[in-house]
Parts: structure tokens; C-alpha cells; sequence
């Protein structure tokens, strides 16, 4: 076992799919192992670099590999999958990914250390809660409407909806208590992302990157959190571009033969760090259209001529290139950078 250079590991609950090869690129090891007794065998084994696919768990194993001196490559499993041949098994899988871990161009995704992971986990926490809270406040509108009773959006109009079914006493007496009871889960989820969000708070004021993403308009805490915590090395991207195509923030390329068309944004990477960029840009292009503060000329004129979810698409992008810049700069926000030059026509 001393020649392998390169092992491709197929994991799962139990069982682990192992495909190695030496410096000749031969195979020379397609064994499968339980949990204890692939441990033993990586224990044993040469330091080499390992590939495995970003998983569940993966990132445990990736730190178990790394202390017994093993290189460790996570790869995304979109860029592993051209790499299977045919069929779909273990072994083929764990070909793949010795395979694709070779490949020059080929990224990897950083390996998190369990801090991190914990304070993702926060914030996943956080958002079940804020999906939960949504739901009940939804479901008291909707009851609410098949009495009569209607109110304005909004989770603040849900106290005084509340108040109005207990004074209520047309309502069944049946109606009312569950009604109540909605009410005081919904309150109990109110304290409870309270507490995550102060123990976030406390996150966020001892990481430098997210106070000085936080300055940024539309990004705020839960946003510059986001940033800091889900984005792998800034200095792995060659552009502020190419940052918001990670994100899922660019059109989608249909060109050929010469012709460039554009599509709607891909919506590639993280689901919940492009939804609360475009969300803080909602927020923003609020504020321009309630005539609040002195918006910039270039974003007033986006929205004359486009329409507004579209705009707000846009400046998510523009905020995603300027979260990156900050990133890799280690500056903070200036707001007058985004002056445009003197003499220049907005």
C-alpha cells in the first residue's frame, strides 16, 4: 500500500467505498470497509490525498483523514457526476472521485472546522424557526379570514388580530382556544429567535469581516453572517463577478456559434445567502421608491426602465461584487466609492 498517490472515497452511514491509484495512474486498491475498519486502514496508511464528495459528514471525515496526516479534497457533487461512467454504485463513485480530484480545473470546497460549523448551525436553527414562525402566523390570517375577521399583512398585525378573536364573543368558544393557542406557539418561537439572534449578535461583533460586511446597504447582521460564514477563500475568485455567479446572481448562458444569450439568474449556490441578499436589495429599492434618503442615479434609473424584481436581482448582484472586494481587500465600506467620477453624467 505504499505506492497509492490518490484514493477516492465513496462514504456513507456505514460502509466506505475506497478506489485508489499510484504515481502511474494504475489502480491499485478497490477495497470496501466499515466504519472502525477504514479508520484503522487510513491510521496505518502513507500520508496521500483523499477525495471525497461534500456531504453530509463529509467535513467529519475530512478532519478524522486530516489529523492522521492525509491531504483532504472536497469536491461539490454537480462536478463529480460527469466523472461516473456508466451504472451508479460504490465503486463506480469512488472511481469518480479519484478521477475528478485529478483534474486541474476541478474546485474543491474548504474543509469547516466544527466552530464553524456551529455557528451554521445557528443559523440554521434560526431559519427553521423564522419558516415556522411564518407558517403559524399564516395559518391565524387564514382561520382568521374564514370568520370574517381580515387583517394586514405583516407579523405585527398579528397581536391585535389576536386581541380582536378573544373580544370576539361571536365566535365559537372552540375557535377561540385554538386561536389562543396558535397564539402562544407563535410567541414561543418569537423568544426563542430572540435568543439566537442575540447568541448571533455575539457572533458578529467578534468577526471583523462581518462587522465591515454589515456596513454595506441591504446586508445587514443576518446577511454580513451569511457572507462570512458560507463563503470559502474570497481569494479563490478571480472576480467580483465570478462571486456573484457562485451565489447564483448571473444570467444564465445560452450562447452559441458566436451568438451570446442571456437567461434568467442561475440560482446556483446557496439557496438562503442569495435569498437574503435579495432581500436586503428589496429593502433598499423600498426606501428609493418611499423617497427616502438620496439614492444613487444609476439605481433610480434602473428602475424607470426595469421592472422591480428584476432591479432588485441586480443590486443583490452589485452588493454580492462589493461584499467580495471588501473580502479580499480587507477594507471597509466607503460609501463614497460608489460616487460616480466628477464631470461623469449618471
Amino acid at each position: 500500500m505504499d505506492d497509492i498517490t490518490r484514493i477516492g472515497m465513496d462514504t456513507s452511514k456505514n460502509v466506505f467505498q475506497l478506489h485508489g491509484v499510484d504515481a502511474t495512474e494504475q489502480p491499485v486498491l478497490r477495497r470496501k470497509f466499515g466504519r472502525a475498519a477504514m479508520m484503522r486502514f487510513f491510521e496505518k496508511l502513507p500520508p496521500c490525498v483523499v477525495g471525497i464528495e461534500a456531504c453530509g459528514g463529509s467535513h467529519h471525515w475530512a478532519r478524522v483523514l486530516e489529523g492522521f496526516g492525509h491531504e483532504v479534497k472536497l469536491m461539490p457533487p454537480q462536478y463529480v457526476k460527469p466523472y461516473v461512467k456508466r451504472g451508479k454504485n460504490d465503486a463506480a463513485d469512488a472511481e469518480a472521485l479519484c478521477e475528478a480530484m485529478s483534474r486541474p480545473t476541478m474546485r474543491f470546497v474548504p474543509v469547516k472546522t466544527q466552530d464553524n460549523q456551529a455557528a451554521l448551525m445557528l443559523l440554521g436553527v434560526r431559519e427553521r424557526l423564522v419558516r415556522n414562525q411564518t407558517q403559524i402566523s399564516n395559518m391565524i390570517r387564514g382561520y382568521a379570514a374564514e370568520f370574517g375577521l381580515i387583517e394586514a399583512k405583516g407579523l405585527a398585525r398579528i397581536g391585535p388580530l389576536l386581541a380582536r378573536i378573544e373580544d370576539d364573543e361571536s365566535l365559537p368558544e372552540g375557535a377561540r382556544e385554538l386561536f389562543a393557542r396558535l397564539g402562544q406557539e407563535l410567541a414561543r418561537l418569537s423568544v426563542q429567535i430572540d435568543e439566537l439572534e442575540a447568541q448571533l449578535e455575539v457572533w458578529h461583533r467578534q468577526n471583523d469581516c462581518s462587522q465591515r460586511l454589515d456596513a454595506i446597504p441591504g446586508v445587514g447582521m443576518i446577511g454580513a453572517a451569511l457572507l462570512a460564514m458560507k463563503t470559502p477563500d474570497p481569494h479563490g475568485f478571480a472576480s467580483g463577478r465570478q462571486f456573484a455567479a457562485w451565489i447564483g446572481l448571473t444570467p444564465r448562458d445560452h450562447s452559441t456559434a458566436g451568438k451570446v444569450r442571456h437567461g434568467v439568474i442561475t440560482r446556483a449556490g446557496d439557496e438562503a445567502l442569495r435569498a437574503v441578499l435579495v432581500a436586503g436589495a428589496s429593502a433598499v429599492l423600498q426606501h428609493v421608491q418611499c423617497g427616502r434618503g438620496k439614492p444613487r442615479p444609476w439605481l433610480a434609473a434602473l428602475l424607470e426602465r426595469k421592472p422591480y424584481k428584476l432591479a432588485a436581482v441586480a443590486l443583490a448582484n452589485k452588493i454580492a461584487r462589493i461584499a467580495w472586494k471588501l473580502m479580499v481587500s480587507g477594507e471597509r465600506y466607503d460609501p463614497k466609492h460608489m460616487a460616480p467620477p466628477p464631470g461623469v453624467a449618471a
